[in-house]
């Protein structure tokens, strides 16, 4: 099936470069975004050069054929190795012997292209030690880019679970073995401080959710909280908002206060229609239970629910999203704007929307879960 041709806007190619400039490699861009390596390096000439990201501004016509030229030439070099590869393959005597050694004698073959049978074994052994050797390799390096493309994140059960998509069999031992061999530390494995909670408040909203936190229909029950991030030497906050459906992250928002219109922006940042959200659910911080939250619920028939006094328990999912949020994304980046901030929070809510499995969900992703239910 041709694949549909995708457009973007010229706000998605900005963000792009942005994330290039702010220190993202070319290849996890392009990967993680769905987008050739040659778009990515055509917008960021085009926002260097002139500003400006339409083709007419850009390039000429000269620079068109030149490049049609360019691929041309590439597919003939490729097709004139693959030709003499497949010469020299077909001239070796010892490839004869060993591609029809089940359909004739290895002496009588050996006799007829006067070979010793002791040389044709010697290279037999040593091709199957090669192709150990090379089967090893290329497992080292997928273990490499799975851990790498988790951004550190993965251990050997996820990892395993990488492999089996790619039609790899290897038992967690031989992962874990060849994670230390490579000096691959999943970030889970570094302990790190945790800051005691604050004293609840006594609202009377009861907790609704009461830890059903498996459901059925998207967008029907958020879960939220909050988290502190440093930027420079002051405190900033990030808001995320997690649909109990497929644990995706479906809002988001960061700002130097930690206060209601914080949690106001990442409600106003979630896409779907807020009408279809029957239950939001929190802890007791006054960051949720205020007045103006109260309004914006009320306006699209949101029931609210809180958490019993002090039992992080009752809110259990957000508890852990912000966990795996702190670890793989808070503790590992050094932060100088808010800006910065923002463009690295909107790119990491995409890679853990798209890009991460869960155990959760089967080790799927998000939206690989919501496609799959749908």
């Amino acid at each position: 099936m041709r694949r549909e041709r995708r457009t973007f806007t010229d706000e998605f190619k900005l963000q792009m470069v942005k994330l290039y400039e702010n220190g993202k490699s070319r290849a996890d861009i392009a990967r993680e975004y769905d987008i050739t390596p040659s778009s990515l390096d055509r917008w960021i000439k085009n926002h260097q050069e002139t500003g400006s990201f339409k083709a007419e501004d850009n390039r000429t016509t000269e620079e068109t054929e030149l490049l049609e030229l360019r691929k041309e030439v590439q597919r003939l070099r490729m097709e004139n190795d693959i030709l003499k590869q497949a010469a020299l393959i077909m001239g070796r005597k010892l490839d004869v012997i060993r591609n029809n050694a089940h359909n004739y004698s290895v002496s009588a073959m050996c006799d007829v292209l006067q070979i010793p049978r002791s040389t044709y074994y010697y290279h037999l052994h040593k091709c199957e030690d090669d192709e150990k050797q090379a089967e090893e390799a290329d497992l080292q390096e997928r273990i490499y880019t799975i851990f790498k493309q988790s951004r550190n994140n993965y251990g050997t059960r996820k990892i395993k679970k990488e492999l089996e998509k790619q039609d790899m069999m290897v038992s967690r031992r031989h992962i874990g073995g060849i994670m230390k061999d490579l000096g691959l530390v999943s970030n889970y494995t570094v302990a790190y401080y945790r800051p005691q909670k604050k004293q609840s408040n006594e609202a009377t909203i009861a907790n609704v959710l009461n830890r059903e936190f498996q459901q059925e229909k998207e967008l029907s029950v958020l879960v939220s909280d909050l988290t502190y991030v440093r930027i420079g030497k002051k405190w900033h906050y990030v808001c995320l908002f997690v649909d109990l459906f497929n644990r995706e992250l479906v809002g988001a928002s960061a700002g130097p206060n930690k206060d209601a219109a914080l949690v106001y922006k990442a409600l106003s940042s979630i896409k779907g229609n807020l009408t279809n959200v029957q239950l939001f659910h929190t802890d007791r911080g006054s960051e949720f239970d205020n007045q103006l939250m109260a309004e914006a619920t009320e306006a699209f028939g949101i029931q609210r629910s809180l958490s019993a006094k002090g039992c992080p328990y009752d809110n259990a999912v957000a508890e852990a999203t912000y966990k795996s949020f702190k670890i793989e994304f808070v503790y590992q980046r050094t932060f100088h704007s808010l800006e910065q901030l923002d463009l690295e929070l909107w790119d990491y809510v995409n890679w853990f929307n798209h890009i991460r499995i869960h155990q959760t969900l089967g080790y799927l992703t998000p939206t690989e879960f919501k496609q799959q239910s749908l």
